[in-house]
């Protein structure tokens, strides 16, 4: 069975709001989020860009480290972005 990477990402949307995920074809859900067919909350806030990701083995780690960083502070997800605070996963 072929490995297929999943990954925990944080996008910034045009107002400057962050958002946080998981998918496991990255290229094709920013693609997706930027022709308003990502997250409801993404759509009205077109474009977005990625700053930050990591990679993840399966599904259930890459969704639980999506709850981690949405339980987060903007300050701390700023320093996560940044790369101040330890990294979990392989990104």
């Amino acid at each position: 069975m072929e490995y297929k990477p999943n990954y925990t990402y944080v996008l910034e949307c045009r107002d400057k709001t962050l958002y946080t995920g998981w998918t496991n074809n990255l290229d094709k859900r920013i693609k997706a989020h930027n022709e308003g067919r990502g997250a409801k909350y993404t759509k009205p806030r077109r474009p977005v860009k990625l700053l930050y990701y990591e990679t993840f083995p399966s599904k259930e780690e890459a969704m639980r480290r999506e709850c981690e960083i949405k339980r987060m502070s903007r300050k701390e997800k700023l320093e996560l972005i940044r790369g101040q605070v330890p990294k979990k996963g392989n990104a």
